[in-house]
């Protein structure tokens, strides 16, 4: 590369010099004759010889070195975090208040507040009553569905007054939502005041939903009156909030085990 350049530099240096000795000739041609001016043409250099050597024989700057830019550091790349992922929480039963039931579920007595123990968690739970079981625990106001690997939900209840808790093995026998009331007619001899129907609703006393028990007259049913629950207040039935016994309702099926202690 290098003797290819000297090559053609020492080519125009020639040129130049045959272009200056060839004007005194000119000057001696025939009288009339305009001069005769040589002009010496510069090789075709090749377009990979680049311009910074031929700069530096005939430029401006020919007398300075040429550099190649420094190179830039561009530094590391920019980092993005990727999004956060978010688990989902699996949804568990568990009411937090009666402030989050709907209104007509439950009535709201400011002088009377349930108990917070009562309130529906999943709890640890060791019985020999297979999955799917309803325990009642009456002497503690406790109704346990029996779920897997020890576990049980827990609900409170309310239970019958002194004289009227009872014990046994039922099987659900009927399923009713918004259930009619018929006082049976030993409650109507008791207390004569009372109507001797009502229909399904917010003020009925068997509350949005009741689960029969065999053939006997008692039932697990809802109540509009959540400061009954944790106390023995009823004829023999088993109450529960509206709210928790929609959720036990939807839980379990016709034919279910049902022990009472």
């Amino acid at each position: 590369m290098c003797r290819r350049l000297v090559h053609h530099a020492t080519f125009v240096l020639a040129a130049l010099s045959a272009a200056l000795s060839a004007a005194p000739a000119a000057a001696q041609q025939m009288p009339g004759t305009p001069p005769m001016v040589v002009v010496a043409q510069p090789p075709r250099m090749q377009s990979n010889l680049g311009g910074g050597f031929i700069e530096f024989l005939f430029g401006d700057r020919g007398d300075q070195p040429v550099y190649a830019p420094p190179p830039q550091y561009a530094g590391p790349p920019h980092y993005v975090a990727p999004p956060p992922v978010y688990q989902q929480a699996q949804p568990l039963y568990v009411n937090t208040g009666p402030q989050q039931v709907d209104p007509m579920l439950e009535r709201q007595r400011p002088d009377l507040k349930m108990d917070p123990q009562f309130l529906p968690r999943e709890v640890a739970y060791q019985t020999g009553e297979p999955p799917g079981t309803i325990v009642v625990d009456t002497p503690n106001h406790f109704l346990y569905l029996v779920q897997d690997n020890g576990r049980a939900m827990r609900y409170g209840i309310g239970v019958g007054r002194p004289g009227f808790t009872w014990s046994g093995e039922h099987k659900v026998s009927a399923k009713k939502e918004w259930p009619d009331w018929v006082p049976p007619a030993e409650m109507l001899q008791r207390q004569p005041y009372l109507p001797h129907f009502m229909p399904g609703g917010p003020d009925n006393p068997l509350g949005a939903r009741a689960l029969y028990l065999g053939s006997t007259l008692y039932r697990i049913h809802g109540s509009n009156e959540p400061w009954t629950i944790g106390r023995n207040v009823s004829s023999g039935c088993i109450r529960m909030r509206n709210a928790d016994v929609i959720d036990l309702y939807g839980r379990v099926k016709v034919g279910t085990k049902v022990v009472v202690m």
